[in-house]
Parts: structure tokens; C-alpha cells; sequence
């Protein structure tokens, strides 16, 4: 406990049984509780986490019966810290990839009550680019970008760390049963938290890798998931932000641009015909099709620029 508040921790788990009775040791004191969600792991990892909660340690285990997912284990752990009423609930990884001694510097900011949100930047030392694989690299950092357009947080980076704090107002907000129940439950958690208007933090954090660990996650079968995910979580939270709850124009800007775009599709066409055919193409298709697509774009990246500039005092 610090400062009176009760800090508790949510640590999902599907065959960790490698790495999660070190991450569970390496919690410190003054986290009141800590609750490893099962997602129906297939190895040991439910005996020896069944073996930890008897030491009294203030280890709870919550078991799916069937698997969910990585986002579902974290929702089941974040719907019972609401029942027991902690303050701050901090999620971590059962992989032995988070660094356990940033925790207190993920907690302060939530505590003190500057941020609603904070989340590790593993990208913010340089480090990240040395230790992790580049695939992983690389696929971090094309749906990190997606992510920025899609949250409205452009100030954040490293959106698929799953290192976050949180407080209970963010626990109370957020529909818990409307989340992503994946692994791109990051991602859409701060989708949410930028239409309920939510402050939210980076925090630089060490890359943790080669402990052992086995990454579930393959970003070649991800990144066309989570890609859809997000389109579809775009135009969710224009809708509930910029029309339902606070009207703003940029909604007009990111129709008009993306009507000019689809507008393109068949001047292109049209263009590589008769390309093709003639060997020459009639200047008023070229004309057509550079304007469509100029003010296409421009139209998309004001409403950009209006939508960074709307949020920017949420996030640090």
C-alpha cells in the first residue's frame, strides 16, 4: 500500500510456466494484490501458481475454463480489481519481459493523479532497436503508427506494450466488456480512453529479451487482424467522440477526404488504361486524378491535424 491507496497488479497467463513464478517474486511489497488470470494454459503454470497463492504471499489465481485470449485474461483481472476496489491497477506480463524495477515510476504518475493512463515506451532509448527481433520490430512500429491515427494519441509511442498503469476512475469509465480480448487489448484501450477523454502518459522503460520467454505473438497473421480492428475502431470512435458526444468538423474533413480518395479509384483505373491501350492518356483524366487525389489527401490531413490538436492536452 502507498499513501493509503491500494495498489494491486494483474499478471495474464498462458503457458508461462518458465517465467511467471520469477515475475511473481519479483513484485515489491507495497502491491496489496496480485492476480494471475489463467487463459487455459496447457503446462504447468496453474499448478505452480496454485502452489504460490498458498504461501500467502497475496497471490490470487482467477482460471478461465476456456481460452480467451490475451486481452480477455487482462479484462478478468481488471474487473475484479474493481470489485475489491484498488486505486491503481497496474497490468504485466507473465514473460519476464517487464522491467519490475520501473514499477514504482509507472505508479507515482497515476497515483499523484497527473495521468488516468501511463504506459512503457520501449522505443524511447534506442535500446529496443538492438535487443528486439526486427520483424517484431518493425511490426511494432507499423501498428504503432495506425495506432497513433486511430487513438488521437500522437504524443504516445509503443502502443503494443502491455506494461500500463492505471486508475480506478479509467476502471469505472471504460465499458471493460467492449475491449479488444487479444493481444491488441492495448491498442484498444487507449482507443477508448481517448473518447472518454482520459490523460495518458509514456513512461521509458527497458527492453527485456532472450529470458526464456515464448512469444505467442506472429506478426504476420497480426498486423492484417489488428489492421482490421483498427479501421473499424476509427470510425467507432469518430462516431462516439466527434459526433455523439462532442461535434467537431473534422469529421466533415476526414469524409470529404476519404469520398475524393474512393472518388480516384476509378480515374486510376481509367488512367493505367489508357495508358496501356494508347500509350498516352487524355489530359483531363491526369488532371482529374491529381486533383481528386491532392485534395483528397489534404482534406485527411487536416482532419489529422485537428484531431492532434484536439487531444494534445490529454497526453504527454
Amino acid at each position: 500500500m502507498i499513501s493509503d491507496k491500494i495498489i494491486a497488479v494483474v499478471i495474464p497467463c498462458y503457458n508461462e510456466e518458465s517465467q511467471i513464478a520469477g515475475v511473481i517474486s519479483s513484485i515489491p511489497a507495497y502491491v496489496d494484490h496480485i492476480f494471475v488470470v489463467d487463459d487455459k494454459s496447457t503446462d504447468g503454470s496453474v499448478a505452480l501458481i496454485e502452489q504460490i497463492s498458498q504461501s500467502g504471499e497475496g497471490v490470487e489465481l482467477l482460471k478461465h475454463e476456456v481460452n480467451q485470449g490475451n486481452g480477455a485474461a487482462r479484462i478478468s483481472g481488471l474487473k475484479k480489481c474493481l470489485d475489491i476496489g484498488a486505486d491503481v491497477v497496474c497490468l504485466l506480463d507473465g514473460d519476464g519481459q517487464m522491467d519490475i524495477n520501473a514499477l514504482g515510476a509507472l505508479i507515482d504518475p497515476v497515483l499523484n493523479g497527473k495521468f488516468d493512463i501511463i504506459k512503457g515506451n520501449r522505443f524511447f532509448s534506442g535500446e529496443a532497436w538492438k535487443q528486439m527481433p526486427k520483424v517484431r520490430y518493425f511490426g511494432n512500429a507499423i501498428l504503432s503508427l495506425m495506432t497513433k491515427i486511430v487513438s488521437g494519441y500522437w504524443q504516445i509511442a509503443d502502443f503494443q506494450s502491455g506494461y500500463i498503469v492505471v486508475n480506478r476512475r479509467t476502471l469505472e469509465l471504460l465499458p471493460l466488456d467492449h475491449l479488444y480480448k487479444d493481444y491488441g487489448f492495448p491498442n484498444d484501450l487507449l482507443i477508448h480512453a481517448n473518447v472518454f477523454g482520459l490523460r495518458v502518459g509514456d513512461y521509458p522503460v527497458k527492453p527485456i529479451y532472450n529470458v526464456g520467454e515464448k512469444s505467442g505473438i506472429r506478426y504476420v497473421t497480426l498486423i492484417p487482424k489488428l489492421g482490421c480492428l483498427l479501421i473499424t475502431r476509427f470510425f467507432w470512435r469518430m462516431k462516439e467522440k466527434y459526433i455523439i458526444r462532442d461535434f467537431h468538423p473534422l469529421v466533415f474533413f476526414y469524409l470529404f477526404g476519404i469520398g475524393l480518395l474512393l472518388s480516384g479509384i476509378p480515374l486510376m483505373v481509367r488512367f493505367f488504361y489508357k495508358w496501356y491501350i494508347n500509350h498516352d492518356v487524355p489530359p483531363i483524366t491526369a488532371l482529374a486524378l491529381i486533383f481528386v487525389l491532392i485534395s483528397g489527401f489534404q482534406f485527411i490531413f487536416f482532419a489529422m491535424w485537428f484531431d492532434m490538436t484536439y487531444s494534445k492536452n490529454k497526453s504527454e
